[in-house]
């Protein structure tokens, strides 16, 4: 509260009365304990956001000598190697042997790059097995990263095969010295 400070010092002069300044005080103590309160129901009724993962099916690490290789018809394929300094190169079929329009051709992530060309062929392989009178068969792509690609590059094509829903994709480590010469040379 403020006093009025009638007191006679008799200074002198007659002014007018001032009334001295006081300091007020609040009391913060309730307001800490409402913001603590409030921190704690949030804290105990909310969820965190869990992260998102994508599934990846690995295969077993038995190698039995006895086992034939699987055959797979080389339009359905595709191969999408990854080098240095973003670099992405893909193929379709075999390296020695591509497929019409398979030849290996550098390409840039995103929409105007790599998906462009993943759904062109997505579409040209399902007509293609429909032709056939296997309209189940889908494209296959084989990603290869190299020693040099970053693992951005990887988590971005892998991003694109769930964009463009490509049914079958693998992660091989085994370069070819084409596909070495083919990352390098260009």
């Amino acid at each position: 509260m403020a006093e009025l400070n009638t007191g006679g010092d008799g200074g002198g002069k007659g002014g007018k009365v001032r009334s001295k300044k006081q300091n007020s005080k609040v009391d913060l103590t309730a307001m800490v304990d409402l913001a603590f309160l409030l921190i704690t129901f949030f804290m105990l009724t909310t969820t965190l956001s869990k992260p998102q993962s994508m599934n990846l099916g690995l295969p077993d690490k038995q190698d039995d000598p006895t086992e034939k290789p699987i055959k797979v018809d080389e339009n359905r394929t595709m191969t999408i190697l990854l080098g240095a300094n973003n670099k992405l190169i893909r193929y379709v079929g075999l390296l020695a042997t591509p497929v019409a329009g398979g030849t290996p051709k550098d390409f840039i992530y995103g929409k105007a790059g790599i998906r462009q060309e993943l759904l062109a062929r997505k579409k040209m392989v399902l007509d293609y097995s429909a032709a056939k009178g296997k309209p189940k068969d889908g494209m296959i792509v084989i990603i290869k990263p190299g020693k040099k690609s970053n693992y951005r590059n990887l988590v971005d094509i892998l991003d694109e095969m769930a964009i463009v829903d490509v049914p079958t994709y693998a992660i091989v480590n085994d370069f070819s010295p084409e596909e070495l010469k083919l990352l390098e040379g260009k």
